[in-house]
């Protein structure tokens, strides 16, 4: 009778093993509460701006469980990815490290998505701070693409708190994709020769090289800022930032292994 030892399942590590489950757990989850118990999973679990009403500290970490709810794309690539590279990361690793270095790399890119909000947001936030000042909408005037339902320029205080609001609000990210640049940095770090392939380049290249090119494309796509990409980018290149600093900080402590 075959016992089953050498099943895929069995052959993947522990974290990386559970984190794929949690994530499935969660993303159906998503999908069921809304309808069964007018429950909103995103809306608690996913990273708000942090000057939302909306916003709670915790998010920093559910954040990277959640996925979009459109379909199953954004969930399976994400566990492909930690799958693909963290299983080798925790056998070098183990697994206490391993986790540690998901979850703050995780929150490291949730931090830098925070930051790039707070700066995309800084001009909009000032006029609507000096809106609600004056009581009068003719600070956002310049703004007025952004609104509709009327003359931003009569808009009064009130109007303009329930705007910013709003406003706030909308913005919110999920998924495991900042932990997962801060993997793929790990790798490429780790690995640097290990031969890896990209759609777009019908060649095996380096790791080290396959991961300059993602954040390189990470970069480019978020200073460019195109108005159909709704992808984090900047939240991207911090899992990877963080990642470099952590394995940095491991390397000078020579740390190798938690116990």
């Amino acid at each position: 009778m075959n016992n089953n030892n050498n099943s895929f399942l069995s052959n993947i590590p522990p974290v990386v093993l559970n984190l794929m489950i949690i994530n499935l757990l969660f993303w159906f989850a998503s999908q069921v509460f809304p309808s069964t118990f007018g429950i909103d999973l995103v809306k608690i679990l996913g990273l708000h701006y942090w000057f939302s009403d909306q916003f709670n500290p915790i998010q920093l970490v559910t954040y990277m469980f959640m996925h979009d709810t459109n379909s199953m794309s954004h969930l399976l690539c994400n566990m492909f990815g930690v799958w693909m590279f963290g299983r080798t990361l925790e056998q070098v690793w183990g697994a206490k490290k391993f986790l540690f270095f998901y979850l703050a790399t995780g929150v490291g890119a949730g931090i830098v998505q925070e930051l790039t909000w707070m700066i995309d947001l800084h001009d909009i936030t000032a006029a609507m701070n000096e809106a609600i000042a004056t009581n009068s909408g003719e600070a956002l005037v310049p703004f007025s693409s952004m609104f509709t339902g009327g003359d931003i320029a009569l808009a009064t205080a009130q109007d303009v708190i329930r705007l910013k609001s709003q406003i706030f609000a909308a913005h919110v990210t999920v998924g495991a994709s900042g932990a997962l640049f801060g993997i793929l940095l790990a790798f490429g770090w780790l690995f640097p020769e290990a031969r890896m392939g990209l759609l777009f380049i019908p060649v095996m290249i380096p790791a080290r090289i396959f991961v300059a090119i993602y954040a390189a494309f990470e970069l480019f796509f978020g200073v460019a800022g195109f108005a159909f990409d709704n992808v984090a980018h900047f939240a991207h290149l911090g899992g990877m930032i963080f990642g470099f600093i952590l394995i940095m900080y491991w390397k000078k402590k020579g740390i190798n292994r938690f116990h």
